[in-house]
């Protein structure tokens, strides 16, 4: 038996396990993407998938998820392939948790569950460690009358990350509490957050937030560009803790890139609620930078999903740059075209190529958000010029008899302020 801790339940990643893939097909969706994208899942988990099982129905059973004849199927894939467990597409119902598990004896997981363990996997700051342990605690609250199987087990495994065994097995009352007190925790960092937000506005420094499909080349991009030195790796959420640096224009403008945790199809809505003073980042933010994975097959898909989970958190009306990234990746040309865009740009994150034209573009989006003054300040004002300097972009500066002549472009609050 290993030995057990507070924050993990167990862990079995030097013993790889082996499940089964579950997934309904309703009309017209994407069931096979979106459990080769949970294949994926799996892999950045730590376990491998040994069989997928692909259900036809109308609607989902609610019961047992898939229906009783096609769990005798999974019965017997499960004892050919000698899986350990059974991982399902969707997010299951207590009663479908529960039902699944009795009629095949096996560990049974969902979507979510999985996503989340990557999650406290991923977490490496105390915010990111925290918001992932309250939205497990939420999730497992209304489940642990049917997760039997899984608090039960003393080997260890993908789904079991996190709170820790004592912390799963407390009555609601217990969980209740903890999850007060995670709140009051979270709270204190979200000021924290605002406060540093708030600094970051008043300096009227730009921000620029870089969202976008997991694994699409984010932390590639914003390394790249500064030295950032975020963990870069070809699996899904290789990081989770948002990233802000410092960065240098051509022109002298200092901008700030915030690199934000990726989307993925059926991104738990737990996980959505507990993160979203981070992904909250790109709320504030001056410009989406939209970063997509070019050599995906699935790349509008993904597109559109992206699209649906910022307007879910309430990003809107901003101007969007999307960089079509991965372009040393693709074997022929790929047109792929993001209407939702202001501009689109192809660039290559890991050799560089293309990013000088993002820089431009970044650049021309910048100076439309700012307004072209042209003006004498008097001499006793030369510290407006300094304000212009430090916020705007300086085109000419003229020093004459009736005082110096300026022509910039500032942002729309700091022009009244100046005239």
């Amino acid at each position: 038996m290993r030995e057990k801790n507070e924050n993990k339940l167990y862990d079995m990643e030097d013993q790889q396990e082996r499940f089964i893939l579950v997934g309904v097909s309703l009309s017209d969706d994407d069931a096979i993407d979106s459990l080769e994208e949970l294949n994926e899942l799996v892999d950045t988990a730590g376990g491998s998938t040994v069989g997928r099982i692909i259900q036809n129905r109308e609607k989902i059973h609610p019961t047992t998820y898939i229906g009783k004849g096609k769990i005798e199927e999974v019965r017997r894939m499960i004892s050919e392939t000698d899986a350990t467990g059974v991982i399902c597409d969707d997010e299951l119902t207590p009663v479908q948790l529960k039902n699944l598990e009795d009629a095949l004896q096996t560990v049974v997981l969902d979507r979510t569950i999985l996503i989340m363990d990557i999650f406290a996997k991923r977490a490496t700051t105390w915010e990111g460690k925290l918001q992932v342990e309250m939205a497990q605690l939420k999730y497992r609250s209304t489940r642990l009358t049917g997760m039997g199987n899984v608090l039960s087990r003393l080997g260890g495994g993908i789904g079991t990350r996190g709170p820790g065994e004592k912390k799963l097995e407390i009555d609601r009352r217990r969980i209740k509490e903890r999850l007060a007190h995670l709140k009051i925790e979270l709270d204190d960092l979200k000021k924290n957050r605002e406060t540093a937000r708030n600094l970051r506005s008043r300096s009227r420094i730009p921000v620029i937030a870089i969202v976008g499909y997991t694994n699409a080349g984010k932390s590639t991009l914003l390394n790249y560009l500064t030295n950032a030195g975020v963990l870069e790796e070809d699996k899904l959420f290789a990081t989770l803790d948002p990233t802000t640096r410092n960065y240098t224009m051509k022109n002298g403008q200092q901008v700030l890139f915030t690199d934000t945790v990726g989307f993925i199809r059926k991104l738990p809505h737990h996980l959505i609620n507990a993160f979203r003073s981070t992904l909250e980042e790109a709320k504030y933010a001056d410009i989406i930078l939209h970063v997509v994975d070019i050599s995906n097959p699935d790349a509008d898909k993904q597109m559109h999903i992206v699209y649906e989970t910022l307007a879910e958190l309430g990003i809107k009306d901003k101007p969007v740059i999307t960089a079509f990234n991965k372009q040393d990746k693709l074997e022929t040309v790929r047109t792929v075209k993001d209407f939702r865009a202001d501009y689109t740009v192809k660039i290559s994150a890991k050799t560089g190529e293309g990013v000088d034209k993002l820089l431009e573009v970044i650049e021309r989006a910048l100076a439309e958000q700012k307004v072209l003054i042209e003006n004498i300040f008097l001499y006793n004002e030369a510290g407006k010029i300094q304000t212009i300097r430090k916020y705007g972009q300086l085109i000419e500066e003229d020093y004459r008899e009736n005082g110096i002549y300026v022509k910039a472009y500032v942002p729309k609050e700091i022009y009244n302020r100046l005239l």
